[in-house]
């Protein structure tokens, strides 16, 4: 029972972390259902998410790593002022993070919370899909570090579960004129120190204990995770640049009635 928990839990982290639909709350939801103890739960969300973050790095290697043979300098360059830009746009969650992080943990991890923030992200996407908007950077190389500033202080919304990180990013791009395709991309690139610097300070406060079969638990989760979120980012890359993210806006919307339903009228 254990094992089908772990590849369950791995499944909903990879299919919903870089989607605009919020990972945390979904694995909020699922752990009313498949769960391990409280102190292994913690360690097992940070193996998960490691996985998630590890399928990007090699979706996106070649764009991101600077010390390839195969590459000018000038195309170096891309990649240094790349980092710089998302080193900048993480300074906001990290700062914040760090003075509110536990508070938060403490008192909106809750699936009522979650239903709430699902709703208004959905709605949100929905009436930013409806808006007509002037494009004007049509790639990551015209993102400025003041928009990449604006966009990480955005991120930050999404500390509070159901929000999602990916939807507040890539609203937040949105919204200070980038396509879809610079939008999500933006946001994978970004997720990597975030999520990185989320699983260190998650690792140093719930440390790592490991009992019985439990190791074998964190390799399955991981490796399902990462399979699975790297098979969800090239459907999604292909998804946005013939769609917008209206779907995933009522997708949201459904999702947190549903889960205000089950909590005050079935439960």
């Amino acid at each position: 029972m254990d094992i089908i928990n772990a590849i369950i839990l791995g499944i909903v982290e990879g299919i919903t972390e870089f989607l605009p639909i919020s990972s945390t709350g979904h694995l909020i939801i699922f752990n009313q259902f498949f769960s391990f103890s409280e102190q292994f739960q913690n360690t097992f969300d940070v193996v998960i998410q490691l996985g998630a973050i590890m399928s990007v790095v090699f979706y996106f290697w070649k764009r991101i790593y600077p010390f390839q043979t195969t590459i000018s300098p000038e195309q170096k360059n891309v990649v240094y002022d790349l980092w710089k830009k998302t080193i900048v746009a993480v300074i906001p969650a990290i700062i914040i993070g760090g003075l509110f992080g536990s508070k938060i943990q403490k008192y909106l991890f809750n699936p009522a919370t979650v239903a709430i923030m699902l709703f208004i992200g959905g709605v949100a996407l929905i009436i930013i899909e409806n808006q007509r908007r002037k494009e004007k950077i049509n790639s990551t190389t015209e993102i400025t570090y003041k928009i990449a500033l604006y966009i990480g202080l955005i991120q930050t919304l999404s500390m509070i579960p159901g929000t999602s990180r990916s939807a507040a990013t890539i609203i937040g791009a949105l919204l200070l004129g980038s396509n879809r395709v610079v939008a999500a991309e933006f946001s994978f690139f970004l997720a990597i120190p975030t999520m990185f610097a989320a699983f260190v300070y998650s690792l140093y406060k719930h440390s790592v204990a490991f009992q019985n079969n439990e190791l074998l638990l964190l390799i399955i989760g991981f490796v399902t995770s990462f399979i699975v979120a790297l098979f969800v980012i090239k459907m999604f890359m292909k998804f946005i640049s013939t769609h917008n993210f209206k779907s995933f806006g009522y997708y949201r919307i459904v999702l947190a009635i549903a889960v205000i339903l089950f909590l005050y009228v079935i439960k």
